[in-house]
Order: C-alpha cells, then sequence, then structure tokens
C-alpha cells in the first residue's frame, strides 16, 4: 500500500507491513545479454499455490544514477497456461534475448498500440480498437467488464466515464519466446470520472481520502497505474492479453467548469 494512501487511512484500517519473498525454487529467471551501456533487467516467472497455478511476471531493471535494482512490474497472470516458452541460447549460459518493444521489427504490434488498445478496452469496453489488436482473453474480458460494471454504478443519478491518459513509465521490457513471438511487459495509465447530477454529491470513500480528504463532491477522478503482460506475435496478427494488474494512484475533485 503506497504510504500516502496508508496516512490517509483510519489507524484501526491499516494493514501491517508484510515483508515480500518468492520461492527461488518454483521461479524462473530470464536474463538477456547487454551491450555497455544498455539498461540491465530482467524478468522472473514465479509461480505459487498449492499447485503452482498462481503464476506472476516481474521486471527488475538497474536503475541507471542509483545503480540500484528494483521492481518495475509484477503482474499476475489470468490464464497461466498461454505464457509463452522464453526462448534461451543453446550454449550453457542459457542467455535470453531482449527484444524491442517499439519496433515493429521485433514485435508485430508495437507497444503504443498495446496500449491504445487496453486504454480502449476501459474508455469503450473495447468497440474502437481493441479487437483489432487482441484476441479474446480472460485478461481482456477482465477489462471490459470493469467498463461494463462501473459506467453504470450511478444509474439515473450520474455517469461514470473512462479515458486513457498519458502513461507515466513510457518503458517496455520484451523477450524473445521460443514459438517466435514476444513477450511484452508495458504500463498504461487510465482515468476513472464519477459525476453525479444536480443535487446529488460523491461521499469519498475511506481508501480515497489520502487524495479527496472529507469534502464532497459532485465530480471525482480517480488516476490508475497498471502493468500489463502480452504475448505478441512477430508477424501479422493478433496479440494476447495475459495479464494485469492496477493500482489506485492518485484522486482529485473537480469543478464544475472542469
Amino acid at each position: 500500500m503506497p504510504t500516502r494512501r496508508k496516512r490517509g487511512l483510519p489507524q484501526a484500517d491499516r494493514e501491517p507491513y508484510t515483508p515480500w519473498s518468492y520461492d527461488l525454487a518454483a521461479t524462473d529467471v530470464y536474463i538477456p545479454r547487454f551491450r555497455a551501456g544498455q539498461q540491465r533487467w530482467f524478468a522472473a516467472v514465479t509461480r505459487s499455490g498449492t499447485k503452482k497455478q498462481h503464476v506472476r511476471v516481474m521486471v527488475l531493471a538497474q536503475q541507471t544514477t542509483t545503480k540500484r535494482w528494483e521492481m518495475v512490474a509484477a503482474v499476475d497472470l489470468d490464464d497461466p497456461k498461454k505464457l509463452p516458452k522464453i526462448s534461451l541460447d543453446a550454449d550453457a549460459d542459457g542467455y535470453a534475448t531482449a527484444l524491442n518493444a517499439t519496433s515493429s521489427k521485433d514485435a508485430a504490434t508495437p507497444v503504443t498500440t498495446l496500449r491504445t488498445a487496453v486504454g480502449d478496452n476501459f474508455a469503450t469496453g473495447g468497440d474502437l480498437s481493441e479487437r483489432k489488436v487482441f484476441t479474446s482473453s480472460k485478461a481482456t474480458a477482465r477489462q471490459i467488464k470493469a467498463h461494463d460494471k462501473t459506467v453504470h454504478k450511478f444509474g439515473s443519478h450520474g455517469v461514470t466515464t473512462f479515458s486513457a491518459a498519458a502513461p507515466e513509465f513510457t518503458g517496455s521490457y520484451a523477450l524473445k519466446a521460443a514459438d517466435g513471438q514476444a513477450l511484452v511487459v508495458f504500463a498504461h495509465n487510465h482515468t476513472q470520472r464519477d459525476t453525479v447530477f444536480s443535487g446529488f454529491e460523491i461521499i469519498p470513500e475511506k481508501n480515497d481520502r489520502a487524495w479527496l480528504g472529507t469534502t464532497n463532491s459532485p465530480y471525482l477522478t480517480y488516476e490508475f497505474t497498471c502493468s500489463d503482460v502480452a504475448a505478441v506475435p512477430t508477424v501479422p496478427g493478433k496479440s494476447t492479453l495475459l495479464g494485469y494488474t492496477c493500482r489506485h494512484t492518485d484522486a482529485h475533485g473537480m469543478t464544475a467548469s472542469s
């Protein structure tokens, strides 16, 4: 839980911090080769649960200035069976191959297009561009369900609209898969604007009060930062969204003129 959000919660609602770790015996680590001057990063796929059925893809990167290693993405997969096998060098070192997710030479659908399609799932329920980019998957269905369920939550008293937002984190990480695809990890941002009609106000929920305080408002906008994982073909074709994880990272009230 972000520190700022935790300070906004009553003491009784604050969850104690629990140190996090992963089981190395149930983790596959994929380390690409890098030339001098390139950012160093690696991916890890962890498995947990009684049958190791819960799969998470993580990316850890070395920061350019501090040289510290930081986790920059952690995404739980909706359908682990669709995770492609990562290609490794034939030699004993077994390095993975990093790809450029921004180039159509390495990924037929560049990351900017993937990000736009994900934003469309939230903004329109996938009506504009998403179906041209992604095959149907549990992850895309979950995003579309979030849109469809939320936009009508006020009934006749108001409306909710989603919008794609400029990504806070523009980087992407991609690995070559054995079947010719690319496994791409990227981030996107989107907003949710709640509006109630004249005579009504929205009461901030307790988890929003770190940003909103306790002042009611007819207009509230929530901001979300999300990490996504997709399997992308290297030849023209649809990609598969394998999973995504979103976190509520900001909120603010809106005036009638905004």
